[in-house]
Order: structure tokens, then sequence, then C-alpha cells
């Protein structure tokens, strides 16, 4: 089941995305908000108790309309509900129109254009990078948010899902991940700032989140690129900026397509970012997903002859 609901949410977000401001996204902001507001005192349990509220609770509600859907009306309409909820957490199209933008801007050669569509997008001050620069920060920024979209989406879904707990990892994750970038980014005159305990727990809580899958998605662009120098760029990075994660798949992904990316790029491995590695970040991401799809459905196979 879990093959079939990943494919057919991949298909309808890729028909219908979710817009930007959302209805299901608004109410992830409101809901972390309120709960930050209420249990946020800058005391170190309180701080994990919102962190837990925020996160495992919509979780937990999640798993309970699955299996209250496998018992009453069968495993079709928890198969339904799984896409529902993959649907609201896989994004591909929530960040590719910028990817596709920038890229378009550059081939024509706006590099001003390129930089505004930048600057949105990262939400920084981009007016002084060259063109180089430029496209580096679109394939890193593209590349970690296809891992935390789609493939660490993919790694909590399924291993929950081969657990019995029906989509509630896909929820755990990307509230996960929502909550960490909330709590680092710079604090607004509207809103409330958080504690520094707050802050630690959602880094310290998104870092174990992440480790396995971080891992699996750099496992997966060196299978699909060149082997040898991903697995070499992932080992120099590991050894010189341990408990990285982002780090981990960049390192990864500057191995397979032979590129400077990441902190690593002083080292003088791989080639200056051009437009074309472009193309070959855009073969890396859908390589893996393509391979995903085929692990998934050979598992699925070898769950029905088994």
């Amino acid at each position: 089941m879990s093959f079939l609901s990943i494919l057919f949410a991949l298909l309808l977000e890729q028909a219908r995305p979710l817009k930007q401001g959302n209805p299901i996204h608004l109410s992830v902001r409101v809901w972390l908000r309120w709960v930050v507001r209420n249990l946020d005192t800058s005391k170190h349990h309180h701080a994990w108790l919102a962190w837990t509220v925020t996160v495992v609770v919509p979780a937990v509600l999640v798993f309970g309309v699955h299996w209250l859907l496998v018992w009453s009306l069968g495993w079709i309409a928890a198969a339904v509900w799984s896409i529902a909820i993959l649907y609201a957490t896989l994004g591909f199209r929530q960040f590719s129109h910028h990817f596709t933008e920038i890229r378009d801007a550059l081939v024509a050669g706006d590099e001003d254009l390129a930089r505004q569509k930048l600057a949105v997008w990262m939400r920084m001050d981009v007016s002084a990078l060259p063109r180089s620069e430029i496209v580096r920060h679109v394939i890193e920024h593209s590349v970690l948010s296809a891992h935390h979209h789609v493939f660490g989406v993919f790694a909590w879904y399924s291993l929950l899902a081969a657990m019995g707990l029906g989509p509630s990892g896909a929820v755990l994750y990307r509230i996960g991940e929502y909550f960490v970038q909330y709590a680092n980014r710079p604090p607004r005159p509207s809103s409330s700032p958080l504690s520094p305990a707050l802050r630690a727990a959602a880094s310290s809580a998104w870092y174990a989140m992440d480790w396995v899958p971080a891992r699996i998605t750099a496992l997966g662009f060196a299978f699909v690129g060149s082997f040898e120098d991903a697995v070499d760029s992932w080992r120099q990075h590991e050894a010189q900026f341990p408990g990285d994660n982002d780090g981990v798949v960049l390192a990864a992904t500057a191995g397979a397509v032979n590129v400077k990316l990441g902190a690593l790029e002083s080292l003088g491995n791989g080639q200056t970012p051009q437009p074309v590695h472009l193309r070959a970040v855009v073969g890396l991401v859908w390589r893996t997903v393509v391979m995903w799809m085929v692990f998934l459905a050979l598992l699925s196979l070898a769950r029905l002859l088994g």
C-alpha cells in the first residue's frame, strides 16, 4: 500500500500542487504559534513539552484516523487517507517553480532577474553574487528542499507505515522540519520570540529525526550518480564537519555531479557551478525518485508473495 499511496500522491501533487498559504499549511502555522505562545516558558522541560505537543500530537491523530478507517471502512479508505496526508506533506511543486524560474533566467542571460528570484526564494540579499554563486545557491537550496519535502518524507512514511502506524511518519517529519525552520528564522516584530530552550529542543529533535533520512538521501544520490566520488565527498565532509545532516546531503550531491557545493567548496573538488549543472541536479533528483519507487514496488511485491 505504501507504493501505491506514494505513487498516487506524487501524481496528484504534480497535477494540482498545493499553493502557498493553503489552509493545511496555515493550520499548522497557527497550531505551532498557539502551542509556543502557551507552553514556551524558557524552561527545558517545557520546551520539550511544547515540541512534543506541536509535532507528536498531530502525528498521533493521523495514526488514530488511519486505524479508525481500517476498522470501520477497510483498507481502501485508509489508503485514500494516506494519499491525502502524503499529498499535504510532499512538496515537489512547492519549490520547483522557484528553481525553474531562476534556471530559465540564467539560460536567457538575465542574471538580474535570476538574483531577484533567488532573493525571494531564499529571503536573503544576493545582489552581489556572481553567476557561479547564484547557480551554487540554487543547487544547494533545491537539493535540500528535495530532501526535506520528498525523500525525508518517503523515509519516515515508509518506516512507520511498515510498523503499522499509517501515514503518521510523514506528518511527524514535515512538522518537525517546519518547527526547526520556524525556530531558527529571524524573529518578526509581530511575533513573540522563541526561548533559547525551545530553539535548542527543536534543533536537537530535528537532528535526531533527520540523521537517518539524510544518509538515505545521500546514499540514493551516490547510487544514481557518480558513486565513488559521492561517497568520497561524503566521507570528507563527515570527517571535517560531524553532525551536519544537510552537509551530508550536499557533499553527496557535489560528488555525484562533480560540482563544488557546501562546506567542502574550498577544497577544490569538483567543477565551479554552471547552469549546465542545474540539469544534472534535476536528473539526479528524478533518478532517485524512480529508484525509491522501484524499491517500494519490490518490497510491496515481496510482501504479497510472502
